[in-house]
């Protein structure tokens, strides 16, 4: 197996709040990891030290070996492998649909315009949005906007993928076209870390589920365990509610 990302004794904390303590897990390349616990347990903190948005307090992560905290790493170059797909889409509303999935292409990788149209048409054609290039964001329906803004983040070729909840503010009807395509690129083997509130996908799509609470790793394991057989009474309080509408 191997092994991406490596996170070892990560800590953030804004002024005396402390909102991630002592985590350590590892990214192995295929890995779909689900970080699921409730809202204020350190889980988008997580992903926003990992994409490099929030300075960590401590620890180390390592990206192929390379610790990205000790000031040697040039954060755009590092942002197209570890590509991080957000709550709120994160769209350039002035841009049209084709335009926010070249711009990091061309400004970043340095692509020619040709080849940048070229990849981004592949990828939006696989999310199914190839039909609106010439939209504007606000044209578009909250589940189509996230489908740019996933293939805004394929375009970038990147090695993993980072979603932060990534269907939290979409409208309930909207949430099943963002998942099937996010069920679709796990099984293209696309490496992808993804917090999330939807427990049927962490249960049914991950290879790995970690639960956190209080800003700590309480468990991690296989969906059959964690869901199954956890062995935490806050991962089994958390998860009751779960299971008995499933």
């Amino acid at each position: 197996m191997e092994e991406i990302l490596k996170i070892e004794h990560l800590e953030k904390s804004f002024g005396s709040n402390e909102v991630l303590r002592d985590i350590d897990f590892s990214v192995n390349k295929g890995d779909v990891i689900s970080i699921i616990g409730s809202s204020g347990s350190g889980k988008s903190t997580l992903l926003r030290c990992i994409n490099m948005l929030e300075e960590a307090s401590g620890g180390r992560i390592l990206y192929h070996g390379q610790n990205i905290l000790d000031g040697s790493v040039d954060e755009d170059q590092y942002r197209t492998k570890v590509g991080m797909v957000f709550q709120s889409f994160n769209l350039f509303n002035n841009f049209n649909v084709l335009k926010n999935c070249t711009v990091g292409q061309t400004h970043v990788l340095k692509r020619s315009k040709e080849e940048a149209n070229a990849n981004a048409m592949e990828f939006l054609k696989k999310v199914g949005m190839d039909q609106y290039i010439n939209a504007k964001p606000r044209q578009l329906s909250g589940g189509q906007k996230q489908r740019v803004a996933i293939a805004r983040a394929l375009a970038m070729s990147p090695e993993v993928l980072l979603f932060d909840e990534p269907t939290s503010a979409l409208d309930p009807e909207m949430v099943g076209e963002v998942l099937d395509v996010m069920k679709d690129l796990a099984k293209s083997g696309m490496t992808m870390l993804v917090v999330t509130h939807e427990m049927a996908f962490a249960r049914d799509i991950s290879t790995r589920v970690v639960f956190m609470a209080d800003g700590k790793i309480e468990e991690e394991g296989s969906p059959q365990q964690i869901f199954h057989n956890p062995v935490s009474e806050r991962t089994k309080d958390f998860l009751s509610r779960f299971m008995e509408n499933s």
